[in-house]
């Protein structure tokens, strides 16, 4: 009887249990479906204040994408990042994802799943969640596709140390795991006419460039003035908002061919650990253009114009205005014509006082922790307005191969530190002009098996020739344009 009275109970708790349910899920249908619009959110909004009064906690969301179309939150992937290691320890559902060499692995909590943290003593708890669309969709953007966010939730009685305090703490660590776990990237510009949903602005390569300062060849202690700057600069972020200044940089080098500038740029990215912008100024097509691509970049970088004389006429509007009356008037009709026409079919509409707006203006603030760099054979063919102090803070002389710059490339070439035969090295570097890029090419080994003392003779012979005229050296060269220049001038 007991066993009977028992099964009839349970039964009827079941039946009550389930037709409970299907009379909410009726009465919700009536009301969905037959209430008014504007009554039904009345009800909606106080139904949800009658449910936060009892419940005690507060909930933040944070979605994957927000803002400018297609563009990830930052906080989203701070969040996922600082979630990484709490997620190995607690969740028991995770998702992999591969970084820098692509056999690195980064663990993460999968969707609907949750963990726990604290922070000074109080509990939160975040969960990853993920909504699907109802109906099929066809799109190449993955926000319309689906809804990733990640949900926050705690104590009423906290929410000013969590808004003020924690939030701040995620942000920070994650962005710092970021920075260690990343790809860093080599950028290039792409032709405006190409930009949409598949062809950004820029395109990107991973940048695995291994020049450090440790193996640029270069005077000891100049390196170490370079070093000591861009330390500064990256450890300067009150300091430039304490004297109203941009985060930002101007670096030039200028130098002969060969001299390293290129292989300065990459120790300087690797020592900051910062992704590199080349930016390629004859595929811009105009000003507007210029900052549109300017504003794409990210912090923590480094943008580059390299060989800045060759890649547009930056001698600036006072120059052209004048050089244009001169020559109209000794032009003759044809040749007025001709040189019309390729000047309207020139593509690149980019002026000086646009360059200079990205460099000192006020889109150069747009964005912080940003370096600057441009590269010139011939620093006297830029106008000065384009090198001045305050838009190129430094300038920094890539020169000839010295006897200290050599002795880096013997150590990197050779793995030596001394020989009998620098004495005599040393001697004609002194007397001589060669490229650290010239030294380099003389301490390749040719063939196989090749000795150390086969190799720094070849050096000397090489150095002998070009002492004796037996190569144009690159500084003749420079001297005789310039000559030719000044010639021009005085005519």
């Amino acid at each position: 009887m007991d066993d009977f009275l028992s099964n009839l109970s349970s039964a009827m708790a079941t039946f009550t249990f389930f037709y409970s349910t299907a009379t909410f899920v009726f009465i919700y249908a009536m009301f969905r479906d037959h209430f008014p619009q504007h009554l039904q959110d009345d009800i909606q909004k106080y139904g949800r204040k009658l449910v936060n009064f009892a419940y005690p906690y507060s909930q933040i969301t944070f979605d994957e994408f927000t803002g400018e179309y297609m563009r990830r939150s930052e906080a989203f992937t701070a969040i996922e990042n600082y979630l990484s290691d709490k997620s190995v320890v607690s969740a028991k559902r995770l998702k992999a994802d591969a970084v820098k060499d692509g056999q690195s692995l980064v663990l993460s909590m999968d969707y609907h799943e949750e963990v726990a943290d604290e922070f000074n003593g109080i509990k939160v708890w975040w969960s990853s969640n993920r909504t699907t669309p109802r109906s099929l969709q066809f799109s190449v953007y993955p926000a319309v596709d689906e809804k990733r966010y990640y949900k926050l939730t705690f104590h009423n009685r906290h929410k000013q140390i969590i808004t003020e305090s924690y939030l701040a703490s995620v942000m920070n660590e994650g962005k710092a795991i970021e920075q260690n776990n990343r790809l860093r990237k080599l950028y290039t510009n792409n032709p405006s006419k190409d930009w949409n949903g598949f062809n950004p602005k820029w395109s990107y390569v991973a940048f695995e460039h291994p020049a450090s300062f440790d193996t640029l060849a270069m005077d000891d202690n100049k390196k170490q003035e370079i070093i000591n700057d861009i330390n500064k600069f990256k450890m300067g972020r009150d300091y430039y908002q304490s004297i109203g200044k941009a985060w930002k940089r101007g670096y030039l080098l200028y130098g002969p061919p060969g001299t390293g500038k290129s292989t300065m740029i990459a120790a300087m990215a690797n020592h900051l650990e910062y992704d590199v912008y080349d930016l390629e100024l004859t595929a811009v097509k105009d000003n507007t253009e210029l900052r549109r691509l300017l504003i794409d970049t990210s912090g923590k970088s480094i943008l580059v114009i390299e060989d800045i004389d060759c890649s547009l006429d930056l001698m600036g509007d006072r120059e052209c205005k004048k050089r244009k009356i001169k020559e109209g008037s000794d032009m003759d009709p044809i040749t007025k014509k001709v040189k019309k026409e390729m000047e309207e079919t020139t593509d690149s509409k980019v002026t000086l006082s646009g360059v200079l707006n990205c460099v000192d203006g006020l889109w150069s603030s747009c964005g912080g922790e940003r370096i600057i760099i441009f590269t010139t054979n011939y620093i006297e063919n830029l106008d000065p307005a384009l090198i001045r102090r305050g838009r190129m803070d430094l300038l920094i002389e890539m020169p000839f191969c010295c006897f200290e710059a050599f002795k880096v490339l013997a150590k990197n070439y050779l793995e030596i530190n001394s020989h009998r035969l620098f004495k005599k090295i040393g001697e004609l570097l002194g007397k001589t002009n060669m490229t650290p890029a010239d030294v380099a090419e003389n301490l390749i080994p040719k063939f196989e098996g090749e000795n150390v003392e086969l190799r720094l003779n070849r050096l000397i012979e090489a150095l002998k020739a070009t002492k004796n005229g037996g190569a144009c050296r690159p500084n003749q060269k420079r001297k005789r344009r310039n000559s030719n220049l000044t010639n021009k001038k005085k005519k």
